[in-house]
């Protein structure tokens, strides 16, 4: 029986010796065994208590999200701001000031409408922080030909557009890789920036980002302000280069298109410890790294980062 007991889970053992003290014939001795009794009771509770308290605080830190990949749900513009001729920063609301997105990064969602009887689905990715609460911003430019563009354009204020996702793109960490050049083109800079504020708004990171960012004219840099206060903020980490096709006078910065010089002067060089990323227009991804596959996936990696020396698993293409 002793042998039996040994094997039982501490709170059984225990029970058993007190119910062996209850069956004393003395009145001491049951006494005793009934105040362990009560301790025993309260002392499980204090327990449980603590158990039911902890489990409360990790339900409590699971953040809602707003952000669903299996439906699309409906996101309320509340508010809109002018960021070039033909670029707009669209504010959505999540529904609630403690709701977050749910965002990964480097990750994107879809925006879908019917447009012109047409069921139209583009991506876009977001630029807020991933755990900013209440409302994510969006930059949409409106192209001749894009339906999505235009029709994200001209919503007002109140008016709902459908979207679903997240969409994972490309998992960033940490000090992941020691150098992340980058290559952008007019809106190709937002999942740039998505990974820009991420990594730098990380303390323990260390990873150095240097950026290449092309557009026709200086009016149409796309979040200018932002990038230069980070480049001042961040210089040890942080460099982004302009480059125009129609630069303004006295205009310090690369001019033209982007090409194999500008590439080997700012991006970092050919390594394993070396991530380059490109987003931008068909055009500049043909002749930066070679676009994407119809399927979308990466796709072979040609044009001038072939040509300096880069590997396919040292690129991605957004």
């Amino acid at each position: 029986q002793q042998r039996k007991s040994a094997n039982a889970p501490p709170n059984a053992l225990a029970m058993s010796m007190l119910a062996g003290l209850l069956g004393s014939s003395t009145r001491r001795t049951r006494f005793v065994a009934g105040a362990l009794i009560g301790s025993c009771l309260v002392a499980s509770a204090a327990v449980s208590q603590r158990q039911f308290s902890i489990m409360a605080t990790a339900q409590a830190a699971e953040p809602k999200t707003a952000l669903s990949p299996k439906e699309f749900r409906s996101f309320k513009l509340v508010s809109e701001k002018r960021l070039s001729h033909n670029s707009k920063l669209l504010r959505f609301s999540t529904g609630d000031k403690d709701t977050e997105l749910g965002l990964t990064v480097a990750s994107c969602l879809s925006a879908g409408a019917m447009i012109d009887g047409e069921d139209v689905q583009r991506p876009y990715t977001p630029i807020t922080p991933v755990h900013t609460k209440g409302y994510f911003e969006l930059v949409v430019k409106e192209y001749p030909n894009g339906k999505m563009g235009k029709h994200l354009c001209h919503l007002k204020v109140g008016d709902s557009v459908n979207m679903k996702g997240p969409w994972l793109k490309l998992k960033i960490e940490p000090n992941m890789k020691k150098h992340i050049g980058m290559v952008a083109g007019g809106t190709g800079i937002t999942p740039m920036v998505q990974v820009i504020d991420h990594l730098l708004s990380d303390p323990t990171d260390k990873t150095k980002i240097t950026l290449v960012y092309a557009n026709v004219t200086a009016d149409d840099i796309l979040l200018r302000d932002h990038l230069d206060l980070l480049s001042i903020m961040h210089a040890d980490r942080f460099k982004v280069y302009y480059v125009l096709d129609t630069p303004p006078a006295k205009w310090k910065m690369g001019t033209g298109r982007v090409n194999a010089d500008v590439l080997k002067t700012h991006l970092p060089p050919p390594s394993d410890d070396n991530l380059v990323c490109v987003c931008g227009p068909p055009g500049m991804m043909a002749a930066v790294s070679g676009d994407k596959a119809k399927d979308r996936s990466q796709g072979e990696l040609s044009g001038m980062l072939k040509d300096l020396g880069y590997t396919s698993s040292q690129v991605f293409k957004f």
